[in-house]
C-alpha cells in the first residue's frame, strides 16, 4: 500500500500530534554543565572563545547550583586551574586543590547536585601533556596510572559523585577502580572518556582550562579521526575494566560512532561532550544573524540523542534547560 492511501504528513498536522508521535526526546535531565573553576574571590571572568561561559571562583558556585536545580539539570563536570603548575600537576590531588574546594562547596549548596570530576593532568602539568613525561616528552603510562589513582582518592574524600578519567591512558579505568575500591569508594561510579579524538574541536576550551600543551601534541594518546574499529576497541577494553558509562568525544562529528558504540554496548549509559568549538561555532553564527540561535541548538542536541548518546556534556544545558522549560 502507498500513496494515497498512506499519507505521512497526516501525523505532523497539529504540534499536539508531532508531540506524540516524536521518537527523540530532549530533557534538562539528559544535561551536565562543564565549570571551570579558578582560586580568587568574586571571579566570573567571561572566556572570550565561548560566549556565555565564565571562569568561577568558588564563593561563585552556590549561586551555579541553585540556578542549575531551578532548570532541571542534574549534574556538572569540573574542570580546575590550579594556583602553581608543575611536572607532576601536584595541586591535582592536594586536600585544599581548587577541583576539591570546588565539590566541597557544591555539595554543600546543593546535596542532590550530580558533582562529576574531570580526571587528568593537562590543565596541572606546566607543559600541559595528560601525564608523566620521559625525558624525550613522551607520555609514560603506567606512571601516570599512579597519579590519576591519587587524584580519584582525593576527589571521592571530598564528596564527588563521579570520577570521570578524560587522558586515553591505557589502563585507567582498570587502575581507577583498583583505588576507589581499596579506599573503601566502591560505590563511586566511573565515567570513562573511552573514545576521545585528537581533535581540532577543542580550542576555544584549551583557552578556558589553560590546558594546552607547551609542545607537541596529543596523538601518542587520543584517537585518530579517522578511525571506529579503534573506537570500539577502547571502549570494550573500559567495558572490561569496569566502566560504569561510556564517553564519545567530540560529538557532532563523531554521530556515526556515538551510534556504533551504543549499538554495541546497550548496557551502559553513554555519554557525549559537545565540546567547546561546536558551541563555539554555533555562537558565533548566531551572533551574526546567520542561523536561528534557539532552534540550531536545540536541534544539535536533538541530533546527538538521536545518535545514541544518554547524556550530553554541554555548554548549551542552561540556556536548552531554560528554552525547553518556558
Amino acid at each position: 500500500m502507498t500513496f494515497p492511501t498512506i499519507r505521512p504528513r497526516r501525523l505532523r498536522h497539529t504540534p499536539a500530534l508531532r508531540r506524540m508521535v516524536q521518537e527523540t526526546t530532549l530533557s534538562p535531565s539528559n544535561f551536565i554543565y562543564p565549570l571551570f573553576i579558578q582560586h580568587g574571590e568574586n571571579q566570573h571572568i567571561p572566556i572570550s572563545s565561548m560566549p556565555g561561559q565564565f571562569r568561577l571562583s568558588v564563593d561563585q558556585l552556590a549561586a551555579e547550583a541553585a540556578e542549575l536545580k531551578s532548570l532541571g539539570v542534574p549534574a556538572v563536570v569540573l574542570f580546575g586551574l590550579p594556583a602553581h603548575k608543575d611536572p607532576v600537576g601536584l595541586e591535582n590531588f592536594a586536600d585544599d586543590g581548587i577541583v576539591q574546594q570546588a565539590i566541597r562547596a557544591l555539595k554543600a549548596a546543593n546535596p542532590e547536585l550530580v558533582v562529576i570530576t574531570d580526571v587528568c593532568l593537562c590543565e596541572y602539568t606546566d607543559h600541559g601533556h595528560c601525564g608523566l613525561l620521559n625525558e624525550d616528552g613522551y607520555v609514560l603510562n603506567d606512571e601516570t596510572l599512579e597519579v590519576l589513582q591519587k587524584v580519584v582518592v582525593s576527589h571521592a574524600r571530598c564528596g564527588a559523585d563521579i570520577v570521570a578519567p578524560s587522558g586515553m591512558i591505557d589502563g585507567m579505568v582498570a587502575a581507577i577502580r583498583s583505588a576507589l575500591d581499596g579506599e573503601g569508594y566502591s560505590h563511586l561510579p566511573v565515567m570513562s572518556y573511552a573514545v576521545k579524538y585528537a581533535s581540532a574541536f577543542y580550542g576555544p576550551f584549551r583557552e578556558a582550562a589553560d590546558g594546552a600543551p607547551r609542545f607537541g601534541d596529543r596523538k601518542t594518546h587520543q584517537m585518530d579521526p579517522g578511525n571506529v574499529e579503534e573506537a570500539l576497541r577502547e571502549a570494550a577494553l573500559d567495558v572490561a575494566e569496569g566502566a560504569d558509562f561510556l564517553m564519545v568525544k567530540p560529538a557532532l562529528p563523531y554521530l556515526d560512532v556515538i551510534r556504533r558504540v551504543k549499538e554495541r554496548f546497550p548496557e551502559l549509559p553513554l555519554a557525549a561532550y559537545n565540546v567547546s568549538g561546536e558551541y563555539a561555532m554555533l555562537k558565533a553564527a548566531a551572533a551574526n544573524g546567520w542561523l536561528d540561535e534557539q532552534r540550531v541548538i536545540l536541534e544539535t542536541l536533538t541530533g546527538i540523542r538521536r545518535a545514541g548518546a544518554d547524556l550530553i556534556l554541554t555548554y548549551h544545558a542552561k540556556e536548552a534547560a531554560g528554552w525547553l522549560g518556558s
